[in-house]
């Protein structure tokens, strides 16, 4: 890890650890579940928010928000597929989280993944 990587790291942990309950602890564990689905990816402050790109200098493939819900995006510089059948042409990008269990841990492990390529 470069010197930047870990000053970018420790912005998004500082970020995630100023949340007020219980975004804090789900952000965390998104943060966590992000990097051992795609430990390739580098987290960094991304629109105020965290984001995971390949290199500190390229774009940003996956971020995590705190609004009203807890949002895991992915962006148009990820690997990006139409969803097909009855979804046709849209293009999944954004899910709402309001908490996390094994399904949906495991779901956004395979989320990730895939946006990285």
């Amino acid at each position: 890890m470069t010197a930047k990587d870990d000053k970018n790291l420790q912005q998004v942990l500082k970020k995630i650890a100023g949340m007020p309950e219980p975004a804090r602890s789900v952000m965390q564990r998104m943060h966590d579940l992000i990097v051992a689905a795609a430990p390739e990816l580098k987290p960094r402050i991304w629109y105020g928010m965290p984001g995971y790109a390949l290199s500190a200098s390229s774009p940003v493939l996956v971020f995590i928000r705190n609004d009203e819900l807890i949002t895991l995006g992915i962006s148009e510089k990820a690997v990006l597929e139409p969803a097909g059948g009855e979804d046709g042409m849209l293009i999944p990008a954004a899910w709402y989280i309001d908490g996390l269990d094994d399904v949906t841990e495991k779901r956004l492990a395979e989320i990730v993944r895939a946006a990285v390529g």
